[in-house]
């Protein structure tokens, strides 16, 4: 069901979303109309009746660019991930998307398109924009954790970053990503028993997922080793369109890549331009591609790299499946079953001399869900680094592979529920030790724990009809709209209405 209700169905929807709306899904905002922002906002639901916001500006939406106010819909697939992986109430939550106008043409051009019909509107009216919406959502709904989706490079970590050290907030495409690959990775590095601390890992296309996923392998380096992350950065190769990142690229690099570029004193009389030669030079453990260059990872590179490690670690993770940087197979075939693999998209297992290897799937939705509901279940204040690591953790521990090193890095999504019962306990027991939690009477056992977020994951049970006179029925009962209408109650358990 993934593929119908997100990508790649979802991506089609989002494409043509002006000619096939019906009617309105989720809440849209307007920067040409900031000072009703909060009243729009407001529509929705009281104040302790929301859990769970998705946001996006539509400017990057998966892997097919600018869809201006189609992007609604991205938020709307979250949050359905969100109730069936993590059993967040629907009622609970909130899709928005953050019209600025687009700069796709075909839609500007498009007398049925439903947004502001605009170039989107950048820098200082952009910034008080998203200011305005994350503060009206804070006082409207002050319960609610905030998960930003599908932002352009130049403003989705800027953005993190900014709210970060204030709000419960997150950021898929960031750190999403970064956690999955990060688990991916810990285990691969079980199995080929290499220690995180000697690390070296070679990153193809540093785009937003690329330095996400950079800065949560830096991040674990730095907390397993005790080195600063600077340090720790030095472990870590990325290479974009102009080649390997340097210093002296200085304003063509984008603040995330910044802290990630190496200094040209390393490289003098060296190739930096092409990825092979960073591959010859480096000997990584590790090749992670985020480029969407199709088959960018050649033999001649894959072989090079498995010349320097014995069970070589290539995760070609660039979606669709046509933009991914090399087939599952053929990696396995030119390292000789050798390499430990993960991709982006569901690949059936490989083969080499009559022997399988299952190939894992970086899925986000084995990792957002059930850091998101730990947040929710526990009220964290904040979303920690700390906490994403213990996330991380939780759910590498779940591998496969750690008892058999041909099955896949990561667990199956089909699982996700009960991954998402692994991940949120260690999310709420980290918040706990950080004094994070705003929840009362969070269990300490671990087993009264796992039982006590179970219980608070909403299912699709329908209640047995019961008649009740109009004059005894409440709001919600006689289906009443608007609001106020919605269930009361702070938990985000229960059954469908």
């Amino acid at each position: 069901m993934f593929s119908v209700i997100y990508t790649p169905t979802e991506g089609e929807a989002i494409e043509n979303f002006s000619r096939l709306f019906r009617r309105p899904v989720g809440c849209f905002l307007n920067i040409l109309e900031q000072d009703l922002v909060r009243d729009n906002l407001a529509q929705f639901a009281d104040a302790g009746d929301i859990d769970y916001i998705v946001v996006t500006d539509g400017e990057q939406i998966l892997g097919i660019g600018d869809n201006g106010v189609g992007g609604v819909l991205i938020s709307v697939a979250k949050l359905v991930l969100m109730t069936l992986c993590a059993g967040i109430h629907p009622p609970r939550t909130i899709p928005v998307v953050l019209d600025c106008g687009t700069d796709n043409e075909k839609l500007l051009n498009d007398d049925l398109y439903l947004g502001v019909r605009r170039p989107r509107v950048r820098g200082e009216e952009y910034d008080k924009f998203v200011d305005t919406f994350v503060n009206s959502a804070r006082e409207l709904y002050p319960k609610a954790y905030i998960h930003f989706e599908d932002f352009a490079l130049a403003n989705a970590r800027r953005i993190l970053d900014k709210y970060r050290p204030n709000i419960a907030c997150f950021n898929d495409d960031v750190q999403g990503t970064g956690c999955v690959t990060l688990a991916a990775i810990m285990s691969g590095l079980h199995v080929s028993k290499t220690d995180l601390t000697d690390l070296k890992m070679v990153l193809f296309g540093a785009g937003t997922a690329g330095t996400g996923i950079a800065e949560m392998v830096r991040d674990a380096i730095s907390a397993e080793s005790g080195k600063s992350k600077d340090e720790a950065a030095k472990q870590i190769w990325c290479v974009d369109k102009q080649g390997l990142l340097l210093r002296s690229h200085g304003d063509a690099l984008t603040h995330a890549q910044v802290s990630f570029a190496r200094a040209d004193a390393e490289w003098e009389g060296k190739e930096t331009r092409d990825l092979l030669s960073v591959i010859k030079e480096v000997k990584p453990h590790v090749l992670v591609g985020t480029s969407t260059r199709p088959k960018a990872f050649t033999e001649e590179i894959v072989k090079e790299m498995a010349k320097h490690v014995e069970r070589p670690i290539i995760f070609p993770l660039s979606n669709p499946t046509r933009l991914h940087e090399a087939d599952p197979k053929d990696i396995n075939n030119w390292t000789r079953g050798k390499a430990l693999i993960a991709t982006g998209s569901p690949f059936p297992p490989v083969e080499y001399e009559g022997k399988q290897y299952e190939v894992a799937e970086c899925n986000n939705s084995t990792c957002f869900p059930g850091i998101g509901l730990g947040a929710v279940l526990c009220r964290a204040r904040l979303l920690t680094d700390k906490m994403l690591v213990a996330a991380v953790k939780a759910l590498a521990a779940q591998s496969p592979a750690l008892k058999d090193p041909d099955k896949g890095l990561l667990p199956d999504v089909v699982n996700v529920r009960e991954l998402s019962v692994h991940l949120a306990k260690a999310v709420i027991l980290q918040a706990v030790d950080e004094g994070l939690a705003q929840e009362r009477d969070i269990p300490t056992d671990d087993a009264e724990l796992e039982e006590w977020i179970r219980a608070q994951m909403w299912e699709p049970k329908y209640r047995e009809l019961k008649l009740v006179h109009k004059n005894s029925a409440s709001r919600y009962a006689k289906g009443e709209l608007g609001a106020g209408s919605r269930r009361q109650g702070s938990g985000v358990a229960g059954a469908a209405p």
